[in-house]
């Protein structure tokens, strides 16, 4: 299967092919798009690459409506986050999913293992995010709020480093960056709670 990113916007509209590829072009000059499946006006899958044709990664855009690819993922989704912590972030996270109208799946290729390729693949997820009304997974990871801080527990036991999360309290998101491999601050977000020795900053509410 390999690996995946993705937005996940309550937006049906998306970007022309033309708008993205220029802003690829112009912020990763040595990195382009073209279109694997669709037209420029209705694209399907696009391929980002290297000038040296080293493949980066290959997104699919997928609507979600009724019997559509689209609409199994964001079941699988909420399938697969029943027992996750912290309850609350689930609850807003169930409750997000079934607005979803739009899914951009970022499969993730040889090329984005340098930082020249992770750094285009970046930009381009986080220009489809900052259109508003989105959130972000990424496989053994997660989901974040809108905000881009991470609000439900899937990573692996043995994860550690920072990591900017996020718990709602009284319908308003506190976001504190954790040591993820610390145990006190792992059973403080799992609790939906701010680690006692971090201070948190106001999100917006949910």
């Amino acid at each position: 299967m390999g690996y995946f990113t993705r937005v996940l916007s309550k937006d049906e509209e998306f970007p022309p092919f033309v708008e993205i590829a220029q802003l690829v072009r112009a912020e990763h000059p040595e990195y382009s798009l073209t279109i694997e499946e669709g037209s420029e006006e209705e694209w399907d899958t696009l391929l980002l690459s290297g000038n040296d044709e080293v493949e980066v990664a290959l997104i699919e855009r997928n609507p979600v409506t009724d019997g559509s690819i689209g609409q199994d993922e964001v079941a699988d989704f909420i399938e697969d986050i029943q027992d996750c912590k912290p309850k609350s972030g689930v609850q807003w996270l169930e409750d997000y999913l079934a607005s979803v109208r739009t899914i951009f799946a970022f499969q993730h290729l040889q090329g984005s293992e340098t930082m020249e390729g992770s750094n285009a693949l970046h930009a381009l997820r986080s220009a489809l995010w900052e259109r508003g009304d989105a959130i972000i997974q990424a496989d053994g990871e997660g989901f974040t709020n809108e905000e881009g801080f991470h609000i439900i527990w899937q990573f692996s036991d043995t994860v550690s480093g920072p990591w900017n999360m996020g718990v709602l309290q009284d319908g308003v998101w506190r976001h504190f960056s954790m040591d993820l491999g610390d145990p006190d601050h792992r059973a403080a977000f799992m609790r939906g709670t701010v680690p006692d020795d971090l201070t948190s900053t106001l999100g917006s509410g949910s």
